[in-house]
């Protein structure tokens, strides 16, 4: 094969800058040591047994659990009420 003007272009593209690395645990609750603000603002999905949840609160990928918060329902303290679920837990950048 000879390489082409187009294939040399595409060797010659700088990368994509890379997106910071996701941490294994990550939390919404600001009075959690997981949380951290900046990644929060950016944007993390999180897609637990191949759904795309929303309502995540928090996560650990090693352990593959989510805490998912359960509808409105709140606890005296004002925080949302959560149910861990065991299963494949694979974070995103949006």
């Amino acid at each position: 094969m000879t390489d082409t003007p187009d294939a040399q272009k595409l060797e010659t593209v700088a990368p994509e800058t890379q997106a910071p690395a996701l941490p294994d645990r990550l939390s919404t609750n600001q009075a959690s040591p997981h949380y951290n603000a900046e990644l929060l603002e950016r944007g993390v999905g999180v897609k637990f047994n191949g759904v795309d949840r929303n309502n995540v609160e928090e996560y650990c990928v090693s352990e593959g659990w989510v805490r998912l918060a359960v509808g409105k329902t709140v606890d005296r303290n004002g925080n949302a009420m959560t149910v861990k679920y065991k299963g494949k837990v694979e974070p995103y950048l949006r």
